[in-house]
């Protein structure tokens, strides 16, 4: 005697789940982006870093190109997830699923990194996107296709050849109403989806929804014009590292350094690098700490964008003062070969180091250093926060391929009176008296810089243009390139990325400076 159990099979109601679930999920991200104003496929396609990112590429700097991807994107998955979903044209919806699939895949590969976008979890070759092909390829292979409207439409045309009713007995009326109970599957689901996303909006979407979040490069302004340090060609605007790695000049706000760092996780780190690139950003000058995340970021992602290391003496403050003849020269050139093996382009004798060396008089040390680098065949800098470093090197006939020097006007509600200045002391004792230094100047001497920079024959990079966030970007800029900076080095954000060059394009246009532009 056979039991009702045994009569009644799980494999056709199970199929219509699985293949409902899958068709929902190409549905609602066809939907999620369609209401998604002016959503574009541009961002995902630029970043990608798989096998075929060239095409990628390739579409989304052709606006033509970019169109037609977005549209065969939204209706692509739109029609795949109905079809599935109600069970019609399941066997070609399958094979439409399973390319699209394939092409997000190869986008950002789980067997390769991804530094653009927030991966899912994966594990090695294997992730949601594999898994979801999976399961269309036995949708496509398999004979049972579960519950479908495609069937019920197939009973109704077969009846009305025949010229016969449907039977009426029970089971036949049963089957015919599970064929079509994606229907109404359908419509509860795209209610509650509808009422989900009026009150909060998009959430959890694949990569290929996902938009990041910046400023288009449409908005751009012209192309950021360059210049040369050495044999390198480098954008006259360049990114600053000091956001990147959490040091925040933030006078007396103590949270900030920790906001910094929390904001800017690895992930967002390489977001910024690659929109500044795409925005003509060729080049970060970065502190020595930070050059294997920024190695990191090159191999990975493939990035040329070239690496400015700050080095520095491998000394403590009692090791500096007992430097004589007979120190070893290693102590001074460690990170110098650390920074050359690593893979960095330029080298530049970090700023308050150099400070501290003149200030402390062991300017020979400087001397040394370039002279190491130069010898190693790289381009070798000097940084500086005070111009007495500058101009005690420069008479000791100690001159670098560049200088770097802090670069602002003292025309800012917190920057502390003239005459209370004192050479040296940025990177020194901060004071709670307001009329003292309290890490809120970097130029301490604006027209001795400014005098300084106009007697310079080798080119100048400003840095500290906006005196750690008290002076505007179009205000900063055009100070620094006005007064005889060639080039400007910012620490930025990737929201402020984009109206950052737009404001450096702007300003070399408009400059009115009397030193000739080097580099």
């Amino acid at each position: 005697m056979t039991t009702s159990y045994e009569k009644f099979s799980w494999q056709k109601p199970l199929l219509t789940l699985l293949r409902m679930a899958v068709g929902w999920h190409f549905l609602y991200e066809g939907v999620s982006k369609l209401t998604i104003p002016g959503w574009s496929a541009s961002a995902y396609l630029l970043h990608a870093t798989g096998p075929l990112a060239g095409l990628f590429h390739q579409l989304a700097n052709s606006p033509g190109l970019l169109l037609l991807t977005n549209q065969l994107n939204i209706y692509g998955l739109l029609l795949i997830g109905l079809a599935l979903f109600l069970g019609f044209a399941i066997r070609p919806a399958a094979l439409a699923g399973i390319l699209m699939l394939l092409l997000y895949y190869l986008a950002y590969p789980p067997f390769g990194f991804n530094p653009a976008l927030n991966q899912e979890a994966h594990y090695y070759i294997v992730d949601k996107l594999f898994m979801e092909a999976l399961l269309l390829l036995l949708i496509f292979f398999t004979h049972q296709m579960g519950y479908t409207l495609q069937a019920w439409f197939a009973d109704k045309m077969i009846s009305k050849k025949t010229g016969k009713p449907t039977p009426e007995d029970p089971s036949s009326r049963r089957e015919a109403l599970k064929n079509l109970a994606t229907l109404p599957a359908l419509g509860v689901m795209g209610w509650g989806a509808y009422r989900h996303l009026e009150s909060s909006g998009v959430d959890v979407m694949t990569g290929a929804t996902i938009k990041v979040n910046q400023t288009p490069m449409s908005d751009l302004k012209g192309e950021l014009p360059k210049g040369k340090i050495g044999k390198h060609e480098i954008s006259r605007l360049i990114a600053g590292g000091n956001l990147i790695g959490g040091w925040a000049h933030s006078r007396d706000l103590i949270y900030v350094s920790t906001l910094f760092k929390a904001y800017n996780t690895e992930q967002k780190v390489y977001e910024t690098l690659m929109l500044a690139e795409q925005a003509g950003i060729n080049t970060i000058n970065i502190g020595f700490s930070s050059i294997p995340l920024l190695m990191k970021y090159k191999k990975m992602s493939g990035s040329k964008i070239q690496v400015i290391s700050q080095v520095a003496p491998h000394l403590n403050s009692k090791e500096l003062k007992s430097i004589g003849p007979a120190t070893d020269p290693k102590l001074y050139f460690e990170f110098i070969e650390q920074a050359i093996d690593a893979g960095v382009d330029i080298l530049q004798v970090q700023g308050n180091w150099c400070d501290w060396l003149v200030r402390d008089g062991k300017p020979e040390v400087i001397g040394k250093m370039l002279e190491r680098i130069r010898e190693q065949g790289y381009t070798a800098g000097l940084g500086a926060h005070s111009v007495e470093s500058l101009i005690a090197c420069k008479e000791l006939g100690i001159v670098p391929d560049y200088y770097m020097k802090t670069m602002h006007h003292d025309q800012y509600w917190s920057a502390h009176p003239r005459e209370n200045r004192f050479p040296f002391e940025v990177d020194g004792k901060e004071y709670l008296d307001h009329n003292r230094f309290h890490n809120n100047m970097f130029c301490l001497f604006p027209e001795r810089t400014v005098e300084f920079v106009s007697k310079s024959t080798v080119p100048v990079m400003g840095f500290k243009v906006l005196a750690a966030g008290a002076i505007t970007p179009e205000d900063g800029f055009k100070w620094a390139y006005n007064n005889g900076a060639d080039f400007i080095c910012v620490g930025m954000f990737d929201f402020q990325v984009v109206s950052n060059v737009n404001t450096a394009i702007h300003s070399i246009q408009t400059a009115t400076r009397t030193r000739p532009w080097y580099g």
